[in-house]
């Protein structure tokens, strides 16, 4: 057995329980060892854990560039030069949280309906043990199973999302259960809250006018990708604390919200995205939210460039969500 699955004795925390966290780079070089996300052992029991990486390998439900179920896989390959401290939070995210990477859902390939409902079994245990999952897709569809745990276990919640588009059409090519479908079915099925939701990023082209009025006739509110670059990242966080209220609140995020010369990888990629950097500052502006749960979806491995642009771009996205948990837990400190 590796360091990386068996954390060491002196890694303790006060009730005497292991504190998980990624083995030591300065024992064991950073290209060495089984592909976790950020070097964290794996580790599938739910003691002592604060927070869980949840690969989700599910691409049914794309309608143009397939490879998302390469995704968790990818982002762990590529996470492999993350630090634990984070400097513009101040947080060393792995001191304060007991973080494990979980492995894979099992999923089935064809099958959405059966994937949603195998993905929110998967979730609630986590969710009813306190846990905050972090899931790696897979495309947007496995978002209606990531819902249906949350709703589960905490009532309806408000969604925080940050994508290209708004995921809220009826059906694709006849089927109910889509990557463009979930947050529709998740108003239907009583998941979300409308209400104190908001979708932000939303840009390209549309089959027609009446798409732009759908996410609000479903009670949403949207901050298209024009005006959210007019937002300053405290102006954008204001409208979410806004928005959200007490809330119970989860925030997924999809890769094409970037511009594809910074995520070329993935399934439905829109020209004039986000860069990076204006990425990185709305997600901040968010420290001391408490999100149940993250996602980070779409990214498609097949499509990446030889030097990984996505695949670097969506492992810094997860640090930039586990670093937000940390921030929540009020137990962050600086390394």
């Amino acid at each position: 057995m590796s360091s990386q699955d068996n954390p060491a004795p002196q890694d303790r925390q006060e009730g005497g329980g292991p504190r998980y966290g990624p083995s030591d780079p300065l024992l064991a070089p950073r290209y060495t060892g089984m592909r976790t996300f950020a070097r964290l052992p794996h580790v599938t029991t739910l003691e002592g854990v604060d927070l869980a990486i949840l690969g989700v390998p599910f691409d049914t439900g794309t309608s143009y560039r397939p490879g998302p179920r390469f995704g968790p896989e990818h982002v762990r390959a590529h996470s492999t030069l993350l630090r634990p401290y984070h400097p513009i939070l101040d947080v060393n995210v792995f001191e304060t949280l007991s973080c494990v990477d979980a492995g894979d859902v099992a999923i089935t390939p064809g099958n959405a309906a059966r994937t949603t409902q195998q993905i929110a079994d998967a979730l609630r245990p986590v969710l009813e043990a306190g846990v905050v999952p972090v899931v790696v897709g897979g495309d947007h569809t496995i978002a209606l199973g990531e819902l249906r745990a949350h709703a589960a276990v905490h009532g309806p919640v408000a969604l925080v999302l940050l994508d290209a588009h708004a995921d809220v059409w009826d059906r694709f090519y006849g089927e109910p259960i889509f990557h463009g479908t979930p947050f529709r079915r998740a108003v239907e099925e009583g998941l979300v809250l409308p209400e104190r939701s908001l979708l932000a990023g939303m840009r390209g082209s549309l089959y027609g006018r009446e798409d732009l009025g759908e996410p609000a006739e479903l009670g949403f509110q949207v901050i298209p990708h024009e005006e959210l670059v007019a937002l300053s990242p405290a102006e954008y966080g204001a409208r979410v604390r806004e928005r959200v209220g007490d809330a119970p609140a989860v925030l997924s995020f999809d890769i094409d919200v970037l511009d594809p010369a910074f995520a070329p990888g993935t399934g439905t990629p829109e020209a004039g995205g986000l860069t990076m950097r204006e990425a990185q500052g709305y997600l901040r502006s968010l420290a001391g939210m408490r999100f149940r749960g993250f996602d980070l979806v779409e990214v498609s491995a097949p499509y990446d460039t030889p030097g990984a642009t996505t695949g670097i771009a969506a492992a810094n996205v997860m640090f930039e969500l586990l670093a937000l948990a940390a921030v929540a837990s009020g137990r962050a400190g600086a390394a």
